[in-house]
């Protein structure tokens, strides 16, 4: 498989830029608290989440929720590690 080259998007000013401000949407058990627990996992992590920026949406049924916050990282890894973080949450079923 070919690697991937960011350089002209980093270029053009595209793509992901750290230190940054970022969304992540995270899905999973509507009976699981997740409005909180979102930002507090991201907030455990170190990072500076932007509380005013915290959304949520059942599902058509109610069984499921998204919560969608933003916070502001000074890296890839830290961004990485917001998702990895969310998703081994076991009432988180997966990010955007």
């Amino acid at each position: 498989m070919q690697e991937i080259d960011f350089s002209q998007a980093r270029r053009e000013g595209k793509g992901f830029v750290f230190p940054g401000e970022f969304e992540v949407t995270a899905m999973g058990d509507a009976q699981a608290d997740l409005k909180a627990r979102v930002p507090q996992i991201l907030a455990d992590l170190g990072l500076q989440v932007l509380h005013e920026t915290v959304r949520h949406k059942h599902s058509r049924e109610g069984k499921f929720l998204s919560v969608t916050v933003s916070f502001r990282c000074d890296t890839r890894e830290q961004y990485d590690a917001a998702h990895a973080a969310l998703r081994a949450d076991p009432d988180i079923r997966f990010t955007l």
